[in-house]
């Protein structure tokens, strides 16, 4: 299975815009019924508000959208936007707007609601679906920031740390770069040290989301 991107957990984000309150809500999904279930539930908590815009993205399935009386183009489409440029699938928007009584104009909205869904997003996570390998990793304690640095350069993560005369890193690597760190390892500890791998399987691992 291609590896795809799924948000960590529930984000939600609010901030102000002349007046207007723009609400943001970001969900995990598995289906297009869950993401429908999902926007009804918010239509209905924010019933009293002017737009409730939405967007989903589902894993080999189908992408909508929807500007809910906003001008066309303003809302869903650059909502739905953030998701893609950031590879997210999964997911489920829903930015409510309580209009505070001045016009933002097409590009103020389009900013905007991008702003709402990003800021949502962000407060949720992103979490890499794919086949990991766990590895443990001895480091020296000087080595430590150089050690994370080569990780998440191979787009791995260190999963915990055990600490006694020397580090024990668990890190998780996609199963294509495991052995780019070991040479790499090889190169910083000048051989001195070898991963040694505890496992590998399917499951979603947080990650850095991109700026």
């Amino acid at each position: 299975m291609e590896p795809y991107r799924i948000p960590t957990g529930d984000g939600e984000a609010e901030f102000t815009e002349k007046r207007s309150s723009f609400l943001g809500h970001v969900r995990m999904v598995e289906s297009e019924e869950a993401a429908r279930d999902f926007i009804a539930a918010m239509k209905k908590q924010y019933h009293d508000a002017r737009h409730n815009c939405w967007c989903y993205r589902i894993q080999d399935g189908p992408e909508r959208y929807s500007d809910d009386g906003e001008p066309q183009g303003s809302a869903g489409i650059p909502m739905l936007e953030v998701f893609k440029r950031e590879n997210v699938t999964n997911v489920v928007c829903v930015v409510t707007r309580y209009f505070g009584g001045v016009l933002l104009g097409t590009g103020g909205l389009l900013r905007a609601y991008t702003k709402s869904a990003k800021d949502a997003l962000t407060a949720a996570g992103v979490s890499s679906v794919r086949r990991w390998v766990s590895l443990d990793v001895p480091c020296g304690y000087a080595l430590f920031e150089r050690m994370k640095n080569a990780v998440a350069a191979l787009n791995g993560t260190v999963d915990g740390v055990d600490y006694g005369a020397d580090m024990t890193l668990h890190i998780l690597l996609p199963e294509e770069n495991v052995e780019e760190f070991r040479t790499q390892l090889r190169d910083l500890t000048a051989g001195s040290a070898e991963a040694t791998v505890t496992g590998e399987a399917m499951k979603a691992v947080p990650i850095a989301s991109s700026d």
